[in-house]
């Protein structure tokens, strides 16, 4: 019995750490995008009401959140009707797990949860996994944003 409650014990330990985790993670990103999510004018773009609509584009919006994340970006964007010129760079030593956690905890943060698709399934390692030995440069990250249309 001991056994039992000390693993159910371990699991919700786990579970909790799990639920944490992508605004854990998040904590590295808040320099630049704010713990608002609302970035910092001219210089980081808000990830708050913007993330939405990159997943609104379907496997290409969500694939591009992935390949931001690993492999940086580098380029001209427009988030909420400005242009951000910086670059942000690659976090390719999180783990997929990491990675699918932060950005699932972005795309539901700061009211953004209200604005997602209908029938939005949240990221997974797995799609991290897919998509990382893809060795896309930031510039490259970029030119798949500009496919996107977003403006």
């Amino acid at each position: 019995m001991k056994k039992v409650a000390m693993l159910v014990g371990v699991l919700a330990l786990g579970a909790l750490g799990l639920a944490a985790s992508g605004e854990q993670v998040y904590a590295q990103c808040a320099g630049c995008h704010q713990a608002t999510g609302q970035g910092v004018p001219g210089a980081f773009p808000p990830l708050a009401k913007e993330l939405p609509l990159i997943v609104a584009k379907g496997d290409a919006g969500r694939q591009f959140l992935i390949q931001v994340v690993l492999f940086g970006l580098q380029g001209p964007i427009v988030a909420q009707g400005k242009t951000y010129n910086g670059a942000m760079p690659p976090y390719g030593h999180l783990s997929d797990a990491d990675v699918a956690a932060v950005l699932n905890y972005t795309l539901t943060a700061w009211g953004n949860d209200k604005l997602l698709p209908k029938g939005f399934q949240p990221l997974t390692a797995e799609e991290v996994k897919a998509l990382r030995s893809g060795k896309l440069s930031p510039q490259q990250v970029f030119e798949n944003w500009k496919k996107l249309g977003l403006k």
